[in-house]
């Protein structure tokens, strides 16, 4: 009798570490939203402010938007702003709902951020391309850890 509760005792304890590995591997992922986003407003900042670098991890759209808020002068800073903060904001949602094994917030992420890549291929920014397959990747390694945390 003993044996069997310890062999139970075993397969629990082995469930509970699987469960809480992919749990890590889930946010570890999901954390990746929020470089995409920090970095996108990051790039947008060094645009505003004259630089002349960005991060190859940022998003592509918010590069067109920086180039059309620069041609429009004060008023487009602002708007710059306003557009580029709010999709910075989306994929911090992403992010968050991403974190928590969400498996539509790391598809829906995912799906807009290679058409992002795609974007940038247009663009011929192959580093940047190349970065954007780089994350896809470690994002579906936490979208296919999400099936195993046992949450919904």
């Amino acid at each position: 009798m003993a044996s069997v509760d310890s062999t139970s005792a075993t397969f629990n304890s082995a469930g509970t570490v699987a469960q809480a590995t992919a749990l890590a591997r889930v946010r570890v992922s999901a954390r990746w939203f929020y470089w995409i986003a920090g970095l996108s407003l990051i790039n947008s900042a060094v645009v505003i402010f004259g630089g002349n670098f960005h991060f190859v991890v940022g998003l592509g759209v918010t590069s067109v938007v920086d180039a059309l808020a620069k041609q429009a002068g004060n008023a487009g800073v602002v708007l710059d702003l306003i557009i580029n903060g709010c999709v910075a904001g989306l994929f911090i949602l992403f992010g968050s709902f991403a974190s928590k094994a969400q498996k539509w917030a790391f598809l829906v992420g995912m799906a807009l951020y290679a058409l992002d890549g795609f974007l940038l291929l247009t663009a011929r920014d192959i580093l940047s391309v190349a970065f954007h397959a780089y994350a896809l990747y470690c994002l579906y390694r936490g979208l296919a850890a999400a099936d195993a945390t046992g949450q919904a």
